[in-house]
């Protein structure tokens, strides 16, 4: 490395956020206090939550493992730290899929058509039962769908059209409480089979929220989870808190909002932008929206009491985030493309949602350029196109680059050894076609 000039960049340097500081902080306090203070509320600890949140811990740390990006004209070098990938938690990682999968959503699903945002709530007393039983969270995407469904088709009187819908289900309210609530970018019509779109006419919404109200009072009832006495208690309230929102049509070249509307769909669940850290007794103020019920626009968390609230909200293993119904799923656009062109190769087409960007494809640079303004394979020095020349994953190599550097934070290289591997359960990184390009310019290290 002797004559080589090197600058690191470091993924949002995580370390200096709030949230890092109160996960690392009180993480093992929270797990601590789960069994009694947490898990009547919230059911058993999941082991997804301690999963993601160790991943997140060690989110853009050189001393797992880095990618080498040189410029072969200059020689200028950077090291790329290996990112968690983790969704609805680690903030940076989960914004990259936010912005990928929208554009993927605006740019290959949505048809030329307007599109309308609607959002289907559920009352406070119904939501324990989908805390306490989060399988029934997939039923509960299903049972909107189809409420929106058959609402079209009756508005519409065409019984056998087909919607087009991209769903997905937030479980959170704006102070971090377990609230599951459907979000629908939908079409703002229905396709009949032969691909024609008939719009749909200025409509209320109080048919929908009461069809919506049946079916869930129903499924719930016979789940054997609702009391029917308490079911038809509530169907007499006047006011019984089931909630839909319709928004106003978005006109179909407007992509700007269409991709803002997507993002938000695929939103997460906190924003480290609300969160402060008070210090030396780490209490957490999380600041949102004026809330009428407490009069104020914050909330005041102990640091585990935080951690509860949003790890609650991280998906089990193999939830599906993003559903595309109708017209809309996979099944429709392969046929589709099936027809359009010959050469159709169905596993290159329906990606949903669009698979890790490979290094270094174009799309990669393009979303980093989105993201953070600045080209990764732009050499600061010469302004020539730089290019990943290694992925250094070997712990003595890495303590020995990272010492050269002068920024190895971690044991003497006698007590350096390999990761364990996947029989062991040990910390794992994602191979040199999954590296994470999130360079922080702005705390860059230069030997």
């Amino acid at each position: 490395m002797a004559g080589t000039i090197m600058q690191l960049y470091r993924a949002k340097n995580p370390k200096k956020s709030p949230l890092w500081q109160c996960a690392s902080r009180h993480f093992d306090e929270f797990l601590d206090r789960y069994p009694e203070h947490y898990q009547p509320r919230q059911g058993p600890l999941r082991p997804i939550v301690e999963e993601v949140v160790h991943k997140f811990l060690d989110c853009g740390n050189l001393e797992r493992g880095f990618a080498r990006v040189r410029c072969d004209k200059c020689q200028h070098e950077y090291l790329l730290a290996f990112s968690c990938k983790t969704s609805k938690f680690c903030p940076s990682c989960h914004q990259k899929k936010v912005q990928a999968t929208g554009a993927f959503i605006v740019d290959e699903v949505l048809a030329p058509v307007p599109h309308r945002h609607y959002v289907l709530a559920l009352p406070r007393m119904l939501r324990p039962y989908f805390q306490h039983h989060r399988h029934l969270l997939r039923n509960l995407c299903t049972l909107g769908q189809e409420c929106l469904r058959d609402f079209l088709r009756t508005a519409l009187d065409l019984p056998a059209g087909l919607p087009a819908f991209v769903m997905t289900i937030h479980t959170f309210g704006e102070y971090l409480d377990f609230h599951p609530h459907l979000h629908i970018l939908a079409a703002d019509g229905l396709f009949d089979r032969d691909g024609q779109f008939h719009p749909l006419p200025p409509f209320p919404t109080r048919p929908l929220e009461e069809l919506f109200q049946a079916r869930i009072l129903a499924f719930l009832v016979a789940q054997q989870l609702l009391p029917p006495a308490r079911a038809q208690n509530l169907r007499s309230w006047k006011h019984t808190g089931f909630n839909v929102h319709a928004g106003d049509p978005v006109p179909a070249e407007n992509r700007a909002e269409l991709e803002k509307l997507a993002q938000y769909l695929l939103r997460n669940s906190f924003s480290v932008d609300k969160m402060t850290m008070e210090w030396p007794a780490d209490t957490v103020i999380y600041r949102s929206r004026m809330n009428p019920k407490i009069n104020r626009n914050f909330e005041v968390f102990t640091a585990p009491d935080f951690l509860a609230a949003i790890t609650q909200h991280i998906p089990d293993r193999g939830a599906q985030n993003v559903r595309y119904f109708g017209w809309y799923s996979n099944k429709m656009r392969g046929q589709r493309h099936r027809r359009l062109d010959p050469l159709y190769q169905p596993t290159a087409a329906l990606r949903t949602p669009p698979p890790p960007v490979r290094l270094p494809a174009k799309k990669w640079r393009d979303l980093i350029l989105k993201v953070w303004h600045a080209d990764p394979l732009r050499c600061p020095v010469c302004q020539s196109v730089m290019r990943i020349i290694s992925v250094i994953d070997d712990p003595r190599i890495t303590e020995k680059i990272l010492r050269h550097l002068g920024v190895w934070a971690g044991p003497d290289a006698s007590a350096a050894r390999p990761p364990p591997g996947p029989a062991e359960g040990g910390w794992t990184y994602e191979p040199f076609g999954d590296v994470d390009p999130a360079p922080d310019y702005e705390n860059a290290l230069t030997d």
